[in-house]
């Protein structure tokens, strides 16, 4: 549950001290890593704390959801062994068979996947739209729709999508509103003051921020809706360990200069791409020109870490550029402290070739990270040759 007690309080105070409570014991200002599976009964049924088990609370776990929970602004945050868990209970819970959903032209690979492979398997429907155009969301919608999924930014075109307006569709609708926020992370957007009704977040990403840990988050305002999600969070159990989610609060106690670092970062970079004749489309929606830009200036603090760009001379060379990268780590992931570079179409997003979300081949992705900016500006234009 969130912690009112820092309901007032700023973001980058929030994600310090929310959930952070020292040890009662010793005074220790880091929450302990309790690594223990069951709990001493004072009694039958006389739990401490309510702890009984911990796959369905664990104090370290509790820190890290009470942490989520204030950072979204929501009352009930649910912390799981991956980003891909928490979607996977989101959906078993708000969708039965017959049912329908919305989801984007453009998302995570591995969202797509478990829609298309996973979730079609037990009698759900899906239609893709794209969410930066209300009108194409509207013509997705059926009586049976019950979700619409969104990502922005997304992955990995950096479409934006007007987080307030599908609220008021998925409303008018009877449908639930689902926001992946993991690009922007909550310090840069709050989908949940927009009217969005569950937020998802990989852990893995910004939150953690060190490419050391595997998470996932779903965050709500709904508390009747929390007490559902906990529910299945409990019966299916894939819940995040106590030392994944004391190094996910670790990371998040830095998230705010991290996030400043990372969206200065870009900036530079995008400018870089926008000039260089061997690039010959940046997304990015800290850019004038992106189609999103004025909405992401609108429902965001700053533009985030992440640009794509499509280079000249297709797949090809868009290959050999991350290949020659060398401070840009090439490898799948991103949010990380160190940059990453990668090929969308052969790696994070094979498993969409073929289908509506299928990205172009020329396509890179960066992941900029917290380094020197003039560093980094400098292995992108030997990459880029």
């Amino acid at each position: 549950m969130s912690d009112d007690s820092h309901e007032h309080q700023s973001f980058e105070t929030r994600a310090i001290h929310a959930g952070n409570t020292a040890d009662p014991l010793t005074g220790a200002v880091v929450p302990p890593i309790y690594q223990v599976s069951t709990y001493k009964q004072d009694g039958v049924g006389g739990l401490r704390g309510g702890y009984e088990y911990s796959r369905s609370a664990n104090p370290t776990r509790t820190a890290l959801e009470e942490n989520l929970a204030a950072l979204e602004g929501g009352r009930r945050g649910l912390a799981f062994a991956s980003g891909l868990a928490a979607e996977d209970c989101l959906l078993r819970t708000l969708l039965s068979p017959g049912d329908h959903v919305v989801i984007p032209n453009d998302a995570y690979g591995g969202t797509f996947r478990l829609f298309a492979k996973v979730v079609s398997r037990w009698g759900v429907e899906w239609s893709v739209a794209d969410t930066s155009d209300p009108a194409s969301v509207r013509a997705a919608l059926t009586p049976k729709t019950k979700v619409i999924w969104v990502e922005t930014p997304s992955n990995p075109l950096l479409g934006i999508t007007d987080i307030a307006v599908v609220a008021d569709i998925a409303r008018t609708a009877g449908a639930k509103l689902v926001v992946d926020n993991t690009f922007a992370s909550p310090y840069l957007q709050q989908p949940l003051a927009l009217g969005a009704d569950v937020v998802v977040h990989s852990l893995t990403k910004y939150m953690g921020g060190h490419s050391d840990v595997v998470g996932g988050a779903l965050v709500t305002a709904d508390a009747a809706l929390g007490e559902e999600l906990a529910y299945h969070q409990n019966a299916m159990g894939a819940v995040a360990g106590p030392f994944d989610s004391w190094i996910v609060l670790r990371g998040i106690k830095t998230l705010a200069v991290r996030m400043d670092r990372h969206a200065e970062n870009a900036a530079k970079v995008a400018e870089l791409l926008t000039r260089h004749p061997k690039v010959h489309k940046v997304l990015y929606p800290g850019l004038a020109e992106h189609p999103g830009h004025e909405i992401a200036a609108k429902q965001m603090r700053n533009f985030g870490g992440m640009i794509s760009f499509q280079v000249t001379g297709g797949e090809a060379a868009a290959v050999e550029v991350c290949n020659r990268a060398k401070l840009f780590t090439l490898g799948e992931s991103l949010g990380g402290v160190e940059s990453l570079i990668e090929h969308p179409g052969r790696m994070t997003h094979a498993s969409v070739a073929g289908s509506a979300l299928e990205v172009p081949g020329d396509l890179v992705r960066l992941s900029v990270g917290i380094e020197n900016a003039d560093d980094l500006l400098a292995d992108l234009t030997q990459a880029l040759g």
